[in-house]
Formats: structure tokens, sequence, C-alpha cells
């Protein structure tokens, strides 16, 4: 047993001449920090400045759509006249202004002094224009009467008002027409000029006036 021990002691020294590579010792674990030595120092931090994000401005444009106005153009055997125009009527001679109304059926005129008579069995009328001109006398007419009309009138009683055939004037274009006969001083315009004038012959721009100036009728010279 002694023996034996011996032996057992003597192995490390036998080891050691053996030329048996020594154990080897493990580098330090990756992530822990060295120790730093003197003369060293730890670096300043620094400091971080996070980029704001771009921002985008988007101009906002809003188109603006106009109304374009077109001509339109009207046959050549139409006239075109305007909200109100200048009328030559006959018998009497007088140049007016009228209101131009589609929606009148006939033409109305403005009268005084209407007196209903009799002439050669059939009924006739006399009545009184007022002149343009305030300083001109008016003017006296005698005409048949070719039938009676009952108007309405919002706001007032219903007028039964003698109808004559009168030629009116308007540009070159000349009409016979019916013109029912009233008293219409209160109003704008002495004379109306309904659809009787306008059916088949004319066109009407309201958003115009005078479109055809001095009348011309087919015997001025």
């Amino acid at each position: 047993m002694a023996s034996l021990l011996a032996g057992c002691e003597s192995l490390p020294f036998m080891s050691s001449r053996s030329g048996a590579p020594e154990p080897v010792e493990s580098p330090p674990v990756s992530g822990q920090p060295e120790a730093v030595g003197e003369g060293q120092q730890c670096p300043q931090p620094e400091e971080v400045v996070c980029q704001e994000p771009e921002v985008k401005v988007v101009e906002r444009v809003i188109e603006r759509r106009f109304e374009t106005v077109v001509e339109v153009p009207v046959a050549k055997d139409k006239l075109v006249l305007g909200s109100v125009e200048s009328v030559s009527i006959e018998p009497g001679g007088l140049i007016l202004d009228s209101l131009i109304d589609s929606g009148a059926p006939t033409s109305s005129l403005s009268a005084k002094e209407l007196q209903p008579f009799e002439r050669d069995g059939k009924e006739w009328i006399r009545f009184k224009l007022a002149a343009p001109n305030d300083n001109s006398e008016p003017v006296t007419i005698e005409l048949p009467v070719k039938r009676y009309v009952r108007v309405a009138r919002p706001g007032f009683e219903s007028q039964r008002r003698p109808v004559v055939d009168m030629s009116l004037t308007m540009g070159q274009v000349t009409h016979m027409v019916e013109v029912n006969l009233t008293d219409r001083s209160s109003l704008d315009y002495p004379l109306l000029v309904g659809r009787n004038f306008l059916k088949d012959a004319a066109v009407v721009d309201v958003s115009r006036r005078n479109v055809q100036g001095q009348p011309r009728p087919p015997l001025s010279k």
C-alpha cells in the first residue's frame, strides 16, 4: 500500500515531465467589460437627435366653372326682340315704347275717353291716344269694334274690353293684329305686345332692350 500511495503521489510530477499539454485557460466570456487600465478614460456620451418626419404641404386648388354665354343663331325669317321695343301704330302714326309679353294672348293699348257709337249699322268706338310727347295733343281714332273680351286681373274685377284691328310695326316687320283697349296710364308702358304679334314671327331675348331700334313702317319715307 505504501508503494501504491507513493506511486499515486508521483503521477503529477510524471505528467509534467512526460510532455503532456497543460490545461489551457479559457478566454473571458464575451460581453463582460474589460477592466480599464490606468491612463484610459470612458468616452463622452453623445446626444442622439431623432430627425423629424418630412411634412409635405399640398396646395389645394379649387376650380370654379363659369357659365358661357353662347349666341344661338336664329332663323332669318324670325324677328329678334328685346323685352322692350319701340312700336309704330296705325292709325295714329305714333311711336310708343311697348312691353313685349309672350304670356299675354293679345296685345293691349292704353286708350282714354272710349265712346262706342254706331256707323252703317255696325258698332264703332272712338278713343284718344296720349302722344309720347306730353306737349302734344292726344290723337283721336275711330275704328270698328271687332269683338269684346273679358280680362281677369289679379286683385281687381274683370274688365270687358273692346277689341279693334291695328297695324303694329317693329323694325321692318308689320302685322295687323287684334288690340284690346283699356286705360294703362298707371303702367310703365302704354302698349303691350302679346302672342298674336309674336307667334311665328319673332323670338324674345328678355336680357336685351330695343334690339330693333326705330320702327320703319312700309309707307314711311
